[in-house]
């Protein structure tokens, strides 16, 4: 089972639903695939060690070949590479790594060399019994979703995957959530929340997965989230309420679960509430 925790915007709890889900669950995976921002390990404490860098491939002109036909700089989508009078000027960043530049360089002028956009870590304790696995993409680089692709490679299919997607409804959140049976949304009561909420729904709703949503802080705010919910038939899987002790420990970096235990079997049973639904997606 591959379930994705997600948001329409940050600062919902969707990492707080991430964490306490998976070690309720225990013998589980938890992906932190918020490379930008990774904060799993915050309330785990895991001694996460290196699995691997993170590389796209980007062009290295030879000027000795290169005849400034320009072709390559006219099939780049991207901007990465531009021709000069006398030159080319290429743009690393910009790069996507498709490699289209090599293939319609008529004098083979263009090689590929590859680049460290951001690392794999993996880590695992005595205390709970789940595995973390963290991208973290390194520091002024543009494009998360490399990095997220390559982490959900390390997904083992024979246990529960929990994602921890990035906030909002970009690339970055499409990479996440794509390909996972379900998708937890993750939201709070209010009109923020409510707004984004709704941009999430349309995401998950075009890459057709199912999904339900978590109400954070509940009583916080207003009842717009929960009538949204009813009148697109979205379930409600779990009400999270405003609690001062929940936002204590949270402040503290300790998973609520750990103190208050009637939430261990509430995270469980949202996690079979997810079961059935997938189980029978013909007719949800």
């Amino acid at each position: 089972m591959k379930i994705a925790i997600a948001s329409g915007k940050g600062g919902t709890g969707k990492t707080t639903v991430a964490v306490n889900l998976a070690l309720a669950l225990g013998n589980a995976q938890l992906l932190d695939c918020d490379v930008e921002e990774p904060n799993c390990n915050l309330f785990l404490g895991f001694n996460l060690k290196k699995e691997e860098d993170v590389n796209i491939t980007v062009p290295e002109v030879d000027s000795g070949k290169c005849t400034l036909c320009g072709k390559c700089a006219e099939f780049c989508q991207y901007n990465a590479i531009a021709k000069l009078p006398r030159s080319l000027m290429l743009f690393p960043k910009l790069c996507h790594g498709c490699g289209g530049c090599v293939l319609v360089c008529p004098e083979n002028a263009i090689i590929e060399e590859k680049r460290s956009i951001g690392i794999l870590e993996k880590g695992t304790s005595e205390r709970f019994n789940i595995e973390l696995l963290q991208g973290t993409l390194n520091i002024g680089e543009p494009m998360a979703s490399p990095v997220i692709r390559q982490l959900k490679a390390h997904i083992d299919e024979s246990t529960v995957a929990i994602i921890d997607s990035p906030p909002g409804t970009a690339c970055p959140v499409i990479a996440s959530v794509a390909e996972m049976d379900y998708c937890v949304l993750v939201t709070e009561p209010t009109p923020f929340g409510l707004n984004d909420l709704i941009l999430a729904v349309d995401v998950v709703r075009q890459l057709d997965i199912l999904f339900g949503v978590v109400i954070n802080r509940h009583g916080l705010g207003d009842g717009r989230v929960e009538e949204y919910c009813q009148s697109e038939g979205v379930p409600i899987l779990m009400k999270i309420p405003y609690d001062r002790k929940i936002a204590i420990l949270y402040s503290k970096g300790i998973p609520f679960i750990e103190q208050m235990p009637v939430w261990k079997e509430s995270f469980r049973g949202m996690y079979e509430d997810i079961c059935k639904h997938v189980s029978c997606k013909g007719d949800f």
